[in-house]
Order: C-alpha cells, then structure tokens, then sequence
C-alpha cells in the first residue's frame, strides 16, 4: 500500500525568505566543525536551523549534543548522520501524537541512512574512523568531510521533497567547497 506523503508538505517550516543551496549547507556545517564550534551533529542542526530558517530558539543543539563520536564516545552510529536525521525532523517531523506524516520524516531518514551506509560500507563511528587517533588530523579531516557530505545529502533531501530546486537556489554564501558533487 503507497502512502501519499505529500499532504504533509504545508506544514514544513523553511522560511520564505531562505534559498538555501546544498553545497553552501555543506561549507557552513564544515566549518562549524573544522573551527571546534561544534561537533558533526550540532553543526548540522545549527546550520540547518539557521539556513532553512526554521526558527527553532539555539537551544535545539543541545538536542544534538550527545550523539558525537557515536553517541557520547561509544563509537555507535556517526554523529553526522543522526545530525542529519535530526534536521529532517525539524523539518517533517510530528508534534501531534498518531500524525501520520510522521511516515515521511521516517522513510527520508531511511534514504539518508542507507545512501551513507552505500557509501561508506556502515554508519558505525567506530568502524569510520577505525585506527584514527581522536582529534588527529586524520580524524578531524574525516569527520569534517563526513559531516559535510550529510548536511549537503541532508539538504538536498530535504529541497526534493519541499519543492524549492536545488539547483536554482543560493544562500548568498561562496559555494566553491572543491569537494565536487555528490
């Protein structure tokens, strides 16, 4: 049985005046991280708070707090991806108990899984970043690049299914982050 999901799409809170862009979420979220501001999840909450103009107080990244380094160091699922889950929700999760829409947010968290675990073999922390010294170089390298690569799927996931074309919108950021495509 298909469910149509799209009925659900009037409540998506992404600011009117916001054109976000994939590739500028991605250099935003990265920066975040690479500076020490915050960890794959929070930067991917924070900037999708603040590029998608969700209007969520800054309070929302603490929700994100504990899951770096697969949830609090126990090396279980990559930050950066339930990061990136987190931000679907805010954008097509449920307030209201028994909502159905909550089957979207569900199967978008599901695509954004299996497209990393495609990727990337798994998306266990620990075996991501499996002979890596934490806070190396190596593995701060990684998890920026990890952490980017959600936040710019994340983003595009998020433009399919609200509408707005990926590649017609910018955020008035430099979007030359020389990583190329997804």
């Amino acid at each position: 049985m298909e469910t149509d999901l799209h009925p659900c799409r009037d409540r998506v809170g992404i600011s009117p005046g916001k054109q976000p862009d994939p590739a500028g979420i991605r250099k935003i979220a990265e920066e975040y991280y690479r500076t020490g501001q915050f960890y794959c999840s929070e930067a991917i909450v924070k900037t999708f708070n603040e590029e998608l103009g969700l209007g969520y107080p800054e309070e929302i990244i603490r929700l994100a707090s504990g899951f770096p380094l697969g949830i609090g160091g126990a090396g279980c699922s990559c930050g950066a991806v339930t990061g990136g889950v987190m931000a679907i929700g805010m954008v097509f999760g449920r307030t209201n108990p028994r909502d159905p829409c909550v089957e979207r947010c569900l199967l978008l968290s599901r695509e954004l899984h299996d497209r990393f675990v495609n990727r990337h073999g798994c998306a266990c922390c620990r075996s991501l970043i499996r002979g890596m010294i934490l806070k190396s170089p190596g593995h701060m390298q990684q998890c920026v690049a990890l952490t980017g690569e959600v936040a710019e799927e994340t983003a595009r996931i998020i433009l399919r299914e609200t509408g707005i074309p990926a590649e017609t919108v910018r955020s008035g950021h430099d979007h030359d982050t020389g990583n190329g495509a997804l």
